[in-house]
């Protein structure tokens, strides 16, 4: 492939296989490709604000494939398809769609029952389907979107400011969430919860 990726702490990295899947061949750095996948992901938003979401496909294997693929299908011909490929997180591919239906379950149990308050079933949910990651790339930004769209869309509420920034420059704001996560991952799920609703 022509050319090297650089990740920053928390970026996955893409394999050689996967990188074949870019769709625009005269990418050469990091920040080009940033720059497309943010186009990508306007348009994806702009999809969202135009379609009724109906509350009942929301928390669909289909639903999170499609957002994918709408946030990166312009870029990746892998947008929207799970990842066949082991990473430096996530679960064994071959279990993703077993733990995503979990997942699914989990949600709707804890919509069902008000087992925590809509702000922290939406985190602990995207919480749970990035350390799932389900994509060769675009987790974090997947998972926060699904995030927003189970604030707003299932629970009437605003949708999160996740530090007032997009998360992908490595950067103060970028390092504060990453701490967050790991918090989240040894069980403390505060710190991101207060992160997503961060004032500026």
């Amino acid at each position: 492939m022509g050319f090297n990726l650089e990740y920053a702490e928390g970026q996955t990295p893409i394999d050689e296989d996967e990188k074949k899947g870019l769709l625009i061949k005269s990418i050469t750095n990091r920040g080009e490709l940033d720059e497309l996948e943010q186009l990508n992901i306007e348009k994806a938003i702009e999809w969202l604000i135009h379609t009724k979401l109906r509350k009942d496909k929301i928390l669909t294997i289909e639903f999170i494939k499609t957002l994918h693929k709408k946030m990166f299908g312009d870029v990746w011909d892998w947008a929207g398809n799970f990842r066949k490929s082991e990473k430096n997180i996530g679960v064994d591919w071959i279990k993703i769609g077993v733990e995503l239906r979990i997942l699914l379950d989990d949600a709707e149990f804890w919509i069902k029952n008000k087992t925590y308050p809509p702000d922290e079933i939406a985190i602990r949910f995207k919480h749970k389907l990035v350390n799932t990651h389900c994509f060769p790339n675009g987790n974090g930004r997947h998972s926060r979107i699904m995030a927003d769209i189970i604030i707003e869309s299932i629970f009437n509420k605003e949708i999160f400011s996740w530090g007032y920034s997009d998360l992908v420059k490595q950067d103060i704001t970028r390092k504060e969430y990453i701490n967050s996560i790991k918090k989240a991952d040894s069980g403390d799920i505060k710190p991101l919860l207060e992160f997503a609703r961060k004032k500026k």
